[in-house]
């Protein structure tokens, strides 16, 4: 059985989309129509812009959602998964390849997502990092014994889990977990502490949005980040959206779970190859490879 999973915040680049634009109608179609839908022209920073101007919370978000959904079509515009997922930002280009979301609404609550995340991040200085080399529980059960705010965020893989808080907690739990064996604490270059508590006002302001969206059964069955099982209920799903903004990515969970209920190839569905890698370090056996859009030849 195929899973096709889709990628989340930290796998864009520079000319990203600009070959499915040039080659697909429909991603074409998709991406002139995104720049009406955002009131600015994304397409113009997603192909010519600079690393920097492409990590700006607003455009990175709808950025990589837009190369997926773009890239998901101009394969196949009846698309069938069998069974998707997707590493936080990347829920949202799943729900809308599986039909749950149409792709002009999912567009839409990204960028809600994308703004309101931001103007959180700069309401209380915060940050996040990443834990290399030491078992999930000691880093999650660290984080909760600290007298700061932090927490453990994204559980990517075994031995990589990234923490999300003050930027006094994380540096302390860094300082703290180093000394209880992990090989590396590396903070990351982002703007504040995604997936914790500090995400409460962007979590109330999205699911204000999420509310008014139109949710439909899926194609396949959907994985989400928050409880890592498999689910076909729209109201369990919006729910499930709402509280992922504080909640931690249980990707390892996920994957694992994909596999037991019959996943033993998977395919990521968007920019870059991050997923494929963590997915490798999950399952050995797994065979996982990038979605590929083949230009037709010119008459």
């Amino acid at each position: 059985m195929k899973a096709h999973i889709f990628p989340g915040q930290g796998s864009q680049f520079p000319g990203m989309a600009k070959d499915l634009y040039e080659n697909s109608w429909r991603a074409k179609e998709i991406l002139d129509a995104a720049n009406d839908i955002l009131g600015f022209k994304i397409t113009d920073i997603m192909f010519n812009g600079t690393e920097e101007e492409l990590k700006q919370t607003n455009v990175t978000q709808p950025a990589i959602f837009l190369h997926s959904i773009a890239l998901v079509k101009s394969v196949d515009e009846n698309f069938e998964p069998d069974m998707v997922a997707g590493h936080s930002l990347g829920e949202f280009s799943a729900l809308a390849a599986s039909g749950v979301l149409s792709w002009e609404d999912a567009l839409r609550l990204v960028s809600i997502r994308a703004i309101a995340m931001q103007k959180a991040c700069e309401a209380r200085p915060s940050t996040m990092a990443a834990i290399l080399g030491l078992e999930d529980h000691i880093v999650d059960q660290t984080c909760r014994e600290l007298d700061e705010l932090v927490v453990a965020a994204n559980f990517n893989c075994p031995g990589q889990v990234v923490i999300s808080g003050t930027i006094e907690g994380v540096n302390k739990a860094c300082e703290v977990l180093k000394v209880k064996g992990a090989k590396r604490a590396l903070l990351l270059n982002v703007g504040g502490a995604f997936h914790s508590p500090l995400m409460e006002p962007a979590r109330e302001e999205l699911e204000a949005a999420i509310n008014e969206a139109k949710f439909f059964n899926p194609i396949g069955v959907i994985y989400q980040n928050v409880n890592a099982r498999a689910t076909k209920d729209p109201e369990e799903i919006k729910r499930n959206l709402i509280a992922q903004l504080t909640a931690p990515v249980r990707w390892t969970e996920t994957i694992n779970q994909m596999s037991i209920d019959g996943a033993i190839h998977f395919i990521e569905a968007g920019p870059g190859k991050v997923l494929q890698g963590l997915v490798k370090k999950i399952l050995n056996d797994a065979t996982v490879e990038s979605m590929q859009f083949v230009a037709p030849e010119a008459v």
